[in-house]
């Protein structure tokens, strides 16, 4: 089975719309490497375009993708680690200033955790055993008053997330050394929106709001 006709038919766009114009960027990427703005800790769902959320331009972002865009604890006892692998190259590697967290409305996979593997429903494969992070989440209860349940574990997630970025010791010291920034973002897929946690508030505020 060949590709589907709508990726070759896609390609065959960009390279005429999107490559050609701008070729001579392309080049300079190829050449000089990568110095991304920030990286983006984002879920695998296929509606969550981080490119398209920020306008982003090849070369701006660092984009990891996994399922309910989850950041496990330091855990240096040498298995796979391709989530931590990726945050150690682009903090330790690439220097990014800036390393975000995206989480997104009905995610699929903090649906799945909420109503299969919390309650033993479903079998603990792959998913299962990644999803066992949401565990003992510190759910808001404001939150859960004004956005619902779904959201508020969403946003409980993105706090987790965030904490366990911290566990790791090179995070940590740069950011103490101000030399980089955490943040937790959520995007409305039906809206558009962006809302930002506030650390010093503790919740999330329109990215846009005065």
């Amino acid at each position: 089975m060949g590709l589907p006709k709508s990726l070759i038919e896609g390609h065959r766009r960009f390279l005429r719309d999107k490559h050609a114009p701008e070729r001579g960027r392309y080049a300079q990427l190829a050449e000089l490497g990568q110095a991304p703005t920030a990286m983006v800790i984002a879920c695998c769902d296929a509606r969550a375009d981080v490119s398209m959320i920020f306008d982003a331009e090849p070369g701006d972002l660092f984009i990891l993708r996994n399922v309910a865009n989850l950041v496990p604890p330091y855990e240096p006892e040498g298995k796979y680690h391709g989530t931590s692998a990726g945050i150690e190259f682009a903090v330790q590697g690439l220097k990014v200033p800036h390393l975000i967290i995206l989480g997104h409305s009905r995610c699929g996979g903090v649906a799945a955790y909420r109503h299969r593997v919390r309650d033993k429903v479903a079998e603990r494969g792959f998913i299962g055993s990644w999803l066992t992070m949401l565990d003992n989440l510190k759910i808001d209860e404001s939150e859960t008053f004004e956005f619902g349940d779904e959201t508020a574990f969403e946003f409980a997630s993105i706090r987790s997330s965030l904490a366990n970025l911290r566990t790791f010791p090179f995070i940590k010291k740069r950011e103490e050394e101000g030399l980089l920034s955490l943040h937790g973002l959520h995007f409305d897929l039906a809206s558009g929106t962006l809302l930002s946690l506030d650390d010093g508030r503790g919740s999330f505020t329109d990215l846009h709001a005065a």
